[in-house]
């Protein structure tokens, strides 16, 4: 009794997650494509020496619409991150909001 009480404690521990993600109104499989979308284009931020991927947020929506924003040191900068997030698998387009400071 006691074992089973447990796997079904753990059960719902693991699932919790993915009924918060569905509660938001898109389907779990889409919140979790979404994210693995953003991680990739960080991912990617990350290899590449130009862009700081910690000044550069991405966030996408269920359509595969990539958002930059946040802040890049230069114009190339800016333009990579672009480059970066539109070449990324799962992306459908990029918005741009990234502020270039100097």
């Amino acid at each position: 009794m006691k074992l089973n009480l447990k796997k079904l404690l753990i059960a719902s521990a693991l699932t919790m997650p993915l009924i918060a993600l569905a509660a938001d109104g898109d389907p779990v499989s889409t919140k979790l494509s979404d994210s693995v979308i953003t991680a990739k284009v960080k991912a990617e931020f990350a290899k590449d020496k130009t862009v700081s991927a910690t000044d550069i947020k991405v966030e996408t929506d269920s359509k595969g619409l990539v958002q930059l924003s946040g802040t890049a040191k230069s114009q190339v900068e800016a333009e990579q991150a672009v480059k970066i997030a539109k070449n990324t698998k799962g992306v459908t387009a990029v918005k741009n909001d990234i502020v270039v400071i100097q």
